[in-house]
């Protein structure tokens, strides 16, 4: 007889975590409901597919009747009056990354993917490759995988994938989410500092990923980045086998010659990288990956060694990958309106910003590149990252920073200094401004864009909608045959002072 369902409330249900784990859960036979605050697309669509239909705010009567279970987001405050009712009528209480392990990785052999860069596009190319081949995983991506429909799924096989967040799982489970995970093989990808809001120091971030590496069993797998010291001296925890991936000599699996940019691939025509790699049983394999950058490389690499452990013909992983079409907001093309390319990049710190820039050069060969960046997370704002980022954004042609967005939360001594940074880069010959909000961020975007420039959009957020705003306005502007008078107007209240 099929037991009966529990009943499983999710308080901030619409997180980037929970409305994928709402949606598990449901179809699984679980009854689920939820409350978090206004949705919106694409949560609020998941949510909407699945059955599920949230509560708009918090209300402690929403725990009447009593459900079985309460899994909490990690937006949720000890305050919230929903997890205040569940702590007081003692109600099993869980968080997202417990009842993700609990429920869904329990029987299964995870393949975790971690590290401060490439998780998502890394964690989406291996369920992509492992479900092209046939493997049926389960899978959970931190975006969408725009090879497959959903950024989810139980799957039937014995894999599940799962992106490994080092941030924190609940107000009461104050540890990385990635501890949860039961890693059988593990890629980890770097270890560089991020998240100072959780890791004031460096050690203490190296410490956390230190603690997943031992999570490893004995017979599992640990791919390592190779290039990387900080992740070389983590590997040495391990109680696993140890394979080591990277662009560089002295590792167990990198290119076998140089990597050769390609203009067009068999994916909608992008551009990508052509590279070889010398397998130990199949031999010499050679791949045509639809993504530019070295980095996108080295992340084929990492997924290359987990699958191949599981058995998956060379010829038909190659195949896989070829074939792969990124994620949503990672270089992600919206459109040329009027020969102006605009771009959507989930990019914010230093080392994914260079890297970003340094792929889009090779996708974009001789277009000028203007970047609009937000420093929106609680690390982008800090001031201790102002030496890199100058590094970082002396590869574009021009720089439009918008405000921070969590300035109010720092000292005026922690704040990175924007007009300063601008005034560096103009010192290197890149046209640097700070906007002093988004909408005049936006103006001067579009007035100042020639046809082919490429304008990529960074943000760790939503930016205001100004990728999609961008688009928008260039194609508005297309269509009206260039500049008119009210672009010119425009351009008078887009004159941004260049250390506004």
């Amino acid at each position: 007889m099929k037991r009966p369902g529990l009943s499983i409330h999710l308080i901030a249900i619409g997180g980037s975590g929970m409305a994928p784990l709402a949606c598990l859960l449901k179809g699984r036979g679980h009854r689920v409901t939820g409350s978090d605050g206004p949705l919106y697309p694409p949560m609020s669509s998941l949510l909407a597919e699945a059955g599920i239909v949230p509560f708009e705010g918090y209300d402690p009567s929403r725990l009447e009747p009593a459900p079985d279970l309460v899994v909490v987001g990690n937006a949720v405050t000890r305050h919230n009056p929903e997890a205040v009712e569940a702590e007081r009528r003692g109600l099993p209480v869980l968080s997202m990354p417990q009842a993700l392990a609990r429920f869904f990785l329990a029987e299964r052999r995870p393949l975790v993917v971690a590290g401060t860069h490439g998780k998502t596009t890394t964690t989406a190319l291996a369920a992509w490759v492992l479900e092209d081949c046939g493997a049926e995983p389960g899978f959970l991506v931190g975006g969408l995988p725009r090879n497959l429909p959903v950024s989810f799924r139980e799957g039937r096989g014995e894999r599940f994938v799962i992106e490994g967040d080092e941030y924190n799982a609940a107000y009461f489970d104050r540890g990385p989410k990635f501890l949860h995970y039961r890693p059988e093989t593990l890629i980890l990808t770097s270890a560089e500092h991020d998240h100072a809001d959780l890791y004031p120091r460096h050690e203490d971030l190296l410490a956390a990923y230190g603690r997943l590496v031992e999570l490893v069993p004995a017979d599992g797998l640990a791919v390592v980045d190779g290039d990387s010291p900080e992740v070389r001296r983590l590997a040495e925890r391990a109680r696993s086998r140890v394979l080591f991936y990277g662009l560089g000599a002295g590792n167990d699996l990198a290119p076998a010659g140089p990597i050769e940019p390609v203009r067009e691939t068999a994916v909608a025509g992008r551009s990508g990288s052509r590279f070889r790699i010398v397998d130990p049983e199949a031999g010499e394999v050679e791949v045509v990956l639809p993504m530019a950058g070295a980095y996108n490389v080295a992340n084929a690499l990492a997924v290359w060694a987990a699958v191949r452990r599981d058995g998956l013909p060379a010829e038909a992983v190659a195949a896989s990958l070829g074939r792969f079409a990124g994620v949503a907001r990672r270089q992600e093309e919206l459109g040329s309106p009027g020969g102006v390319t605009v771009v959507d990049d989930f990019a914010h710190h230093p080392t994914a910003v260079a890297e970003t820039l340094a792929g889009l050069r090779q996708r974009y060969a001789g277009s000028p590149l203007a970047v609009l960046f937000e420093p929106r997370s609680l690390t982008a704002g800090r001031s201790f990252f102002f030496d890199r980022y100058v590094e970082a954004f002396a590869a574009a042609d021009r720089v439009l920073f918008a405000p921070i967005f969590y300035a109010e939360r720092f000292a005026a001594a922690e704040l990175l200094d924007l007009p300063r940074l601008a005034a560096e880069l103009r010192r290197r010959g890149v046209e640097a401004s700070v906007a002093p909000g988004i909408d005049e961020l936006l103006d001067h975007a579009v007035v100042s864009a020639e046809p082919g420039d490429v304008l990529v959009c960074m943000s760790s957020g939503s930016f205001g909608a100004v990728p999609r705003r961008l688009l928008a306005a260039l194609e508005a502007r297309a269509e009206a045959g260039g500049r008119s008078e009210a672009g010119a107007a425009a351009a008078d209240r887009a004159a941004v002072p260049a250390d506004a």
